[in-house]
């Protein structure tokens, strides 16, 4: 029997691991479940002997694949999969894959509830800003992308959207203005929504000169990685512009200085939160399970990144 080890550092909702066993039982596979767990050696310990493994933000590196000795394919249950070694999985010959699509909307959501928050001045009783009308780009139009812009359209947001891998004809085509640079993108929004992956092109790359060109009262929203941002630009920006905002549901290094000194120009989730609803949730968990058997049973590698 197969076995498949669901590791979770932060658990998946009961529903989806009661959705994810099912799915298993009727396949004859076998699910190992290592939640909550504190210490990178039981993970080590429990990835030993599995045929796949599902993860969240749980860091699937080089030792850990290593001793993986019977891991055929792992799964990063969400978009990212920066979390694990691809080269190492290479390596190994492990198909590493995400679910893409799965977390989209509720990433989107917390987009416009961050914005919203802070337009409306984290609801603080005075008079604060609407939505309506402002100009909105969103930077990497994919899943989350194009969640963000079917929203911003409730909002009659004017929207525009920069990514070199999609068509401009795709993007007209959801009612979206497409533009030909990056600064383009940055110098005509009030808002951004930041949607790019983090890698060794991105890392760093929303600087301050890209971001000195968004236009008064400018606001960025990274539900992306916060290695993309170039925080001693940032706080140089935010030092110099004091109608410049930042929202990003993970915190910077440099989150006590935001606090010290950009109080009501900020704002921060406790932890990642985009992919933490109860949908999303179930939703990437059980597009996970059904991926490893699709590919154990029949080959299909659809959503392979290495």
């Amino acid at each position: 029997m197969k076995k498949v080890l669901i590791a979770t550092e932060k658990p998946f909702a009961k529903e989806a691991v009661d959705g994810i066993k099912k799915i298993a039982d009727e396949a004859g596979y076998e699910i190992v479940l290592l939640e909550k767990y504190t210490e990178k050696s039981q993970l080590l310990e429990a990835v030993a002997n599995v045929d796949a493994m599902i993860i969240r933000s749980d860091i699937a590196d080089k030792e850990v694949l290593d001793a993986a000795k019977n891991l055929k394919v792992v799964v990063r249950a969400g978009a990212g999969f920066d979390n694990i070694d691809l080269a190492a999985a290479t390596a190994n010959n492990i198909v590493a894959m995400n679910t893409p699509g799965q977390n989209s909307n509720a990433v989107a959501e917390l987009a416009f509830g961050m914005m919203l928050f802070m337009a409306r001045g984290g609801f603080d009783g005075k008079a604060g800003s609407e939505l309506r009308d402002k100009t909105l780009g969103i930077h990497a139009y994919g899943n989350v992308g194009k969640y963000v812009a079917e929203i911003a359209k409730g909002f009659n947001m004017k929207i525009y959207a920069f990514d070199p891998f999609v068509k401009d004809s795709d993007i007209e085509a959801d009612g979206v203005i497409p533009v030909g640079s990056v600064e383009e993108l940055y110098k005509t929004c009030q808002y951004v929504s930041l949607h790019i992956p983090a890698n060794d092109k991105t890392r760093n790359s929303i600087n301050k000169d890209l971001l000195g060109l968004m236009p008064k009262n400018g606001v960025l929203v990274n539900t992306a990685r916060k290695e993309v941002i170039h925080e001693a630009d940032l706080l140089s920006l935010m030092e110099e512009r004091q109608d410049f905002k930042y929202l990003s549901d993970i915190a910077p290094d440099c989150a006590a200085e935001f606090a010290e000194k950009y109080t009501g120009r900020f704002f921060f989730t406790p932890k990642k939160m985009g992919a933490q609803t109860a949908e999303a949730n179930i939703n990437a968990g059980i597009a996970g399970i059904k991926q490893i058997i699709n590919f154990l049973e029949k080959g299909d590698d659809t959503f392979k990144v290495n």
